[in-house]
């Protein structure tokens, strides 16, 4: 299929959206897909995005994405994020009558909430609004999709994440210099954007045996820092020097309430190393019954449990997540127009644009 995906998250970003939407295209591509990514780097005017300055937001954006639009003639339309372009990616689709699926990547309400004095169901009424005529609303987890579900959110489908089993490896731990030399064991690692919809603090303020390393870069990691003088704050990682963190550490700490998969996760096991985490979307669909992690109300219990784990187990765990599955997941899920009616459609539009060109011209 020719698929146009429309995402206000892309490269130079560095998160987890972005890995998944990358990885995605490529497994997609590699089955004989093609695509067109609409991103803020692709020469719009953009703003940066409050409190989160590495995110910009593409402004006046709803002529250039139409042309695009036209001129690709897609089958499916994706729109990946809630941002400007996402909102400007919607109005078109419903203007031009095409389907189109979304992604719900965030706790968005809750992201919000956390950083502005605005009401968790505020946040909800926007959310519910711009995924209203999503054909399918792709959500990472079953615990997600039931409560979205609950919420009144309709046509919410499961759309997992995979993991590259070959750069986050437990040989690292051998082949590669420890990262964390001289450091008092065991290693209890964070890794992630250091902010405060991250929930960091409840991690770096654990009383945990060994040593507490936080791994990222962020707007609340100078705060942190000061204030958590035992905490070790390596700043940002990548590549086999980020794997070599994973593979080196004793447990993986993941406190966020607000992540709705956290690929950290499935990263951390790939190379051996167990993750604890709250009973909370994302940590409850992958962890328990695993043997790799543990979760619990109580983050320090669960760190505590990690340390019993078998790393063997934690990394046959993660080989069960592939990213050509996630891809052909997520081509499963889109809401593509139907065959018989494509050349139809298309045909329609253009005979619409044309008119539309002779009434400027005759303006004119």
């Amino acid at each position: 299929m020719k698929i146009m995906l429309i995402t206000d998250a892309w490269h130079p970003q560095v998160n987890g959206v972005v890995r998944t939407l990358t990885r995605v295209i490529e497994e997609a591509e590699a089955m004989g897909h093609v695509f067109e990514v609409v991103s803020p780097s692709d020469g719009f005017k953009t703003i940066p995005l409050p409190t989160y300055s590495e995110i910009q937001l593409a402004v006046g954006a709803r002529k250039q994405i139409e042309e695009r639009f036209h001129a690709f003639e897609p089958e499916a339309v994706h729109i990946a994020t809630e941002g400007t372009l996402g909102m400007a990616g919607r109005s078109m689709c419903l203007k031009n009558g095409m389907p189109f699926t979304t992604s719900y990547h965030t706790r968005f309400p809750e992201y919000v909430s956390a950083r502005f004095p605005v009401p968790v169901s505020w946040g909800y009424g926007f959310m519910k609004w711009f995924h209203r005529y999503s054909g399918h609303i792709m959500v990472a987890t079953a615990s997600m999709r039931e409560e979205l579900e609950e919420r009144g959110f309709g046509n919410v489908v499961a759309w997992s994440r995979g993991v590259d089993t070959e750069l986050f490896h437990p040989s690292k731990r051998e082949n590669m210099p420890d990262p964390f030399a001289g450091m008092e064991r065991p290693i209890f690692l964070n890794v992630g954007r250091v902010a405060v919809e991250k929930n960091i603090e409840a991690f770096v303020e654990l009383d945990l045996p060994g040593t507490k390393v936080v791994v990222g870069d962020g707007p609340q990691k100078e705060e942190l820092e000061k204030k958590y003088k035992k905490v070790k704050f390596l700043g940002a990682k990548f590549g086999d020097e980020l794997a070599s963190c994973f593979a080196h550490a004793d447990v993986f700490v993941f406190p966020s309430l607000t992540d709705t998969f956290g690929l950290v996760i499935l990263e951390a096991m790939a190379a051996g190393t167990p993750v604890a985490g709250y009973n909370v979307p994302g940590p409850k669909d992958l962890i328990p019954g695993s043997g790799a992690g543990a979760i619990a109300d109580d983050l320090k219990e669960a760190a505590l449990e990690c340390l019993k784990l078998d790393r063997e187990t934690c990394r046959t765990y993660a080989e069960g997540y592939s990213w050509t599955a996630c891809a052909e997941t997520f081509v499963t899920n889109l809401e593509p127009l139907p065959v018989p009616e494509r050349r139809r459609f298309w045909r329609r539009l253009r005979k619409i644009r044309r008119r539309q060109e002779r009434d400027q011209e005759s303006v004119l």
